[in-house]
């Protein structure tokens, strides 16, 4: 009895082991040696960096941009503990580390509510705002709280807020915005967008002393 269980368990300790070095070790490797020869600047995170080599950012990850001056991003949801009080949350935008939506649905008051207060603030900088249809984007948050582009409506509503900040001429800003649209993948897949660190990149580079 005893000979045939460990007929039976040695065969598959040898696949168990087999399998988890293919799977595990030698196909991993495998795949990040190949994306770092063949793409290794999204293999390492799509990052930005300064002429200094300072990172800047991520293509793949959303930032808070405040100030009329900047182009904003999609709001973010994120939340995490608040450290002087376990049972709270607290707001902390564009955090990877804790990617989430708010999982509110479309009946809760506290996203309307929240999508209200938003709507006003927009207002503070840009008045004619509270009276046009805004794009999704520009007032909700998605289910990651990550997204690093916005809707090319959405950039062409801010548009003017930018330009008057910063003193150019709205169509200079309109040209940087048509230059970093992206269309959809493959002509197919995807909608239209605009990433807005490289977008707020190229604002900083033409107009540097605003």
């Amino acid at each position: 009895m005893e000979g045939r269980l460990f007929g039976i368990a040695l065969p598959a300790a040898r696949l168990a082991l087999v399998t988890g070095v293919l799977c595990g070790l030698i196909y991993p490797l495998a795949i990040t040696g190949v994306a770092q020869l063949l793409m290794p600047a999204r293999a390492n995170g799509s990052l930005v960096r300064a002429a200094d080599g300072t990172i800047l950012g991520s293509r793949l990850i959303g930032q808070q941009w405040d100030g009329p001056e900047w182009f904003h991003g999609r709001p973010s949801a994120i939340t995490l503990t608040d450290p002087a009080d376990p049972a709270k949350t607290i707001a902390a935008p564009y955090d990877a580390a804790s990617s989430g939506g708010s999982n509110l649905g479309p009946t809760s008051k506290a996203l309307a509510t929240r999508l209200d207060r938003d709507h006003w603030s927009l207002g503070t900088d840009q008045p004619e705002l509270l009276s046009q249809f805004l794009p999704s984007d520009m007032l909700t948050a998605s289910a990651s709280g990550l997204d690093p582009d916005i809707s090319p409506a959405n950039a062409a509503l801010q548009a003017p807020r930018v330009a008057r900040a910063r003193h150019l001429s709205l169509a200079t800003v309109q040209d940087l915005v048509s230059r970093h649209t992206s269309g959809r993948a493959l002509g197919v897949f995807g909608e239209p967008r605009v990433n807005v660190l490289e977008l707020n990149l190229a604002l900083q580079g033409a107009a540097p002393g605003s």
